[in-house]
């Protein structure tokens, strides 16, 4: 194995390895190319032959490769995320909630809690739902799913 394939495969791995980094495909795609010219200098290429399979590669692979991947993995389902993955949760008064506060449990952490109707009260033990989150206070309304 003479020294150029042996540059173009340490190049292509430590490229491959970059690429966890990064996360963008780009360094993946150029180690790809990497390795093609490593194949392309193993067979004896001159060192320009296997400069331009390089090029020629990764370009290809940046072009045509590259997109799909992404949207494949960007593609997923997303999930929410902080509190509003807290939105239209279940929550259970704890101490009564009223216009000026009060607290309630959600998913077993305790949150400050208001009405999200200013006129509502609500006792311990009701069972509710969570509106929305304004800041650090869960704002809470009538349990829309019923009993279960």
């Amino acid at each position: 194995m003479d020294w150029t394939t042996l540059f173009w495969i340490v190049a292509g791995l430590a490229l491959i390895g970059l690429e966890v980094l990064g996360g963008e495909f780009v360094l993946l795609m150029l180690g790809g190319g990497a390795l093609a010219a490593a194949g392309t200098s193993a067979a004896g290429a001159d060192t320009w032959v296997s400069a331009v399979v390089f090029a020629v590669v990764s370009i290809a692979l940046l072009l045509l490769v590259r997109p799909p991947l992404k949207r494949h993995f960007l593609s997923g389902p997303m999930h929410a995320m902080n509190t509003d993955a807290l939105l239209g949760a279940r929550a259970e008064v704890v101490e009564q909630v009223t216009e000026d506060g009060g607290l309630v449990r959600i998913g077993g952490d305790i949150w400050t809690a208001r009405p999200a109707r200013p006129d509502m009260t609500f006792e311990p033990g009701e069972k509710l739902v969570v509106d929305r989150i304004d800041g650090a206070v869960a704002v809470v309304d009538s349990d829309n799913f019923g009993e279960n």
